[in-house]
Parts: structure tokens; C-alpha cells; sequence
């Protein structure tokens, strides 16, 4: 499990859990930052800070410390439990 602000430009996750006061939590989730939601870090501004994710084909810009507060996993290992699961129905 990590955060949000840790992803690497171009590195995606997947959203488990916005750690946030309620009303910014509403907002985000209008913008598609909502469970199992795939989040890519697509570029930050030349001092770090923001950082621009790409999320639901929407493109938005979040500080360090907003994005510190978002919990993802790692997208690769949810496709690996896809792939599993799907071994083991078979």
C-alpha cells in the first residue's frame, strides 16, 4: 500500500482510500477519484509541486499533501490476483 504522492510519472495505481475531511473527499470523488478508480502521475511542475494525475479520462492537478492523504496499490499486483482468481474458477 502506498500513497498517492509516491507514484513515479507514469506509474499507476489503484485508489483504496481517500484519507481527507469530508467535503474534499465529495469533491474529488465528483472527479473521479473514487474507489478501485485507476490513478496515473502523468507530469509535476518543475519545483515538485503539484502534480498532475490522470484519472477517468480527466486530467487534475494535486498538492503534495492532498495526495499524501489518498491510499493506492499498486496496479500490477491487482492484475496479478485478476489473472489468479481467474486460474482458480476455472
Amino acid at each position: 500500500m502506498r500513497v498517492l504522492s509516491e507514484l513515479n510519472v507514469g506509474e499507476t495505481g489503484i485508489l483504496v482510500a481517500l484519507d481527507l475531511p469530508e467535503s474534499v473527499q465529495n469533491h474529488l470523488m465528483h472527479l473521479g477519484f473514487v474507489p478501485n478508480a485507476l490513478v496515473t502521475a502523468l507530469r509535476r511542475a518543475p519545483a515538485g509541486d503539484p502534480t498532475v494525475y490522470g484519472v477517468d479520462g480527466m486530467q487534475i492537478a494535486l498538492r503534495h499533501e492532498t495526495a499524501g492523504a489518498i491510499r493506492v496499490r499498486e496496479a500490477d499486483a491487482a492484475a496479478e490476483e485478476s489473472e489468479d482468481l481467474a486460474e482458480v474458477t476455472r
